[in-house]
C-alpha cells in the first residue's frame, strides 16, 4: 500500500471485530463539519482522493474504505446498500464523528442517501456525485453496457487504482452488488431526502438518465436539493474533474453562487439547473 500523502494519515479503526482503513486529512480547526467521502461500486476510497486533497484546506476530510473494499476487512458475505449504510454509521461512531457532510460517488450516493434517511441527525447535508441506480440502469444487461461505455470515457490514469480494487473485490461479488445497485431508485430517493443535498452529474456519464429526465427531477426536487451539471465529465467526476468538483462543493457549502472555476484547465462548465 502506498504511503499516505503529506498532511494525511492512514489509520485502521476497529468496528466490531473488523478493521476499517480510513484516510484523514489534518484537522484544519476551521470550525467546519468534517466531509466523509463515500466511494463507489467495487472500488476503494483511493479513487476519491483527488477531490479530497483539493478540499483539505476547506476542512477535515475523511476517506474510508467500506467493509470488503480496498484495505478494509470483509464482513462475511458482500454487504448490500442498506448494510453498507449501517456499516458507515458504525465507522462514524468509531471515529467519534457526531455530525458530518457526506460526499458520495456512484454507489456511494445510495449509501449516503440511506444513511441520511436512517440517521438524519448525524448527516448535515449530502453531495451526490453521479448517483447510480434506478430505471435508467435497468434492465441489468443495459447497465452492463452503460458501464462498458463508461470505462472507455474515463481517464486511463484511473486504471492503476480500479483494476487491483476490482480484482480484489471479485467478479461474483461485483455481479451480485451491481445487480442490487441498478435496482436502487437513487433519483427518486433524492426527492425525499431529509437533509440538504447537492447532486452533481456529468454530461458524458452513460449511467445517468437522459437530459429531459434530469430536468424533470430538478423541477420536482424540493428547495433544499440543488442539481448541477459538469460538462465534459463521465461517471468518475471525483477522479477526472477534482478541481471543478471541489470548487462546486466549496461554493455550495459556503452558500455562494455556483459558477465555473476559471482557474481549472479544459472546457468544463458547471450549469445549475433551475426549477419551474
Amino acid at each position: 500500500m502506498e504511503a499516505p500523502d503529506e498532511g494525511w494519515r492512514e489509520r485502521r479503526v476497529l468496528v466490531g471485530e473488523h478493521r476499517v482503513l480510513v484516510r484523514c486529512s489534518e484537522d484544519t480547526h476551521l470550525g467546519r463539519l468534517p466531509v466523509v467521502h463515500v466511494h463507489g461500486f467495487a472500488i476503494s476510497g483511493a479513487s476519491l482522493m483527488p477531490t479530497a486533497r483539493r478540499l483539505a484546506a476547506h476542512g477535515t476530510q475523511v476517506v474510508p474504505d467500506l467493509p470488503g473494499y480496498g484495505g478494509s476487512e470483509r464482513w462475511g458475505p458482500t454487504l448490500g446498500i442498506p448494510a453498507l449504510a449501517d456499516a458507515l454509521l458504525r465507522v462514524l461512531d468509531a471515529l467519534e464523528l457526531e455530525r458530518v457532510v457526506l460526499l458520495g460517488n456512484s454507489m456511494g450516493c445510495p449509501v449516503s442517501l440511506e444513511l441520511a434517511h436512517q440517521a438524519p441527525d448525524r448527516v448535515d447535508r449530502t453531495v451526490l456525485v453521479s448517483p447510480a441506480g434506478g430505471v435508467q440502469n435497468q434492465p441489468f444487461g443495459r447497465a452492463l453496457r452503460q458501464l462498458a461505455r463508461d470505462v472507455l470515457r474515463e481517464s486511463p490514469r484511473m486504471a492503476p487504482i480500479a483494476i487491483p480494487d476490482y480484482v480484489r473485490f471479485g467478479p461474483l461479488n461485483a455481479l451480485h452488488l451491481f445487480s442490487e445497485l441498478t435496482r436502487f431508485p437513487s433519483l427518486e430517493r433524492l426527492l425525499r431526502t431529509p437533509v440538504p443535498a447537492l447532486a452533481v452529474l456529468g454530461s458524458r456519464d452513460p449511467l445517468m438518465p437522459r437530459p429531459a429526465r434530469v430536468r424533470e427531477i430538478a423541477r420536482l426536487a424540493p428547495p433544499h436539493v440543488t442539481v448541477v451539471l459538469v460538462e465534459g465529465a463521465a461517471h468518475a467526476v471525483n477522479f477526472s474533474h477534482p478541481g471543478e468538483l471541489a470548487h462546486v462543493v466549496r461554493s455550495w457549502l459556503d452558500g455562494v453562487e455556483i459558477r465555473d472555476d476559471p482557474d481549472e484547465p479544459g472546457l468544463t462548465r458547471v450549469l445549475q439547473i433551475g426549477r419551474r
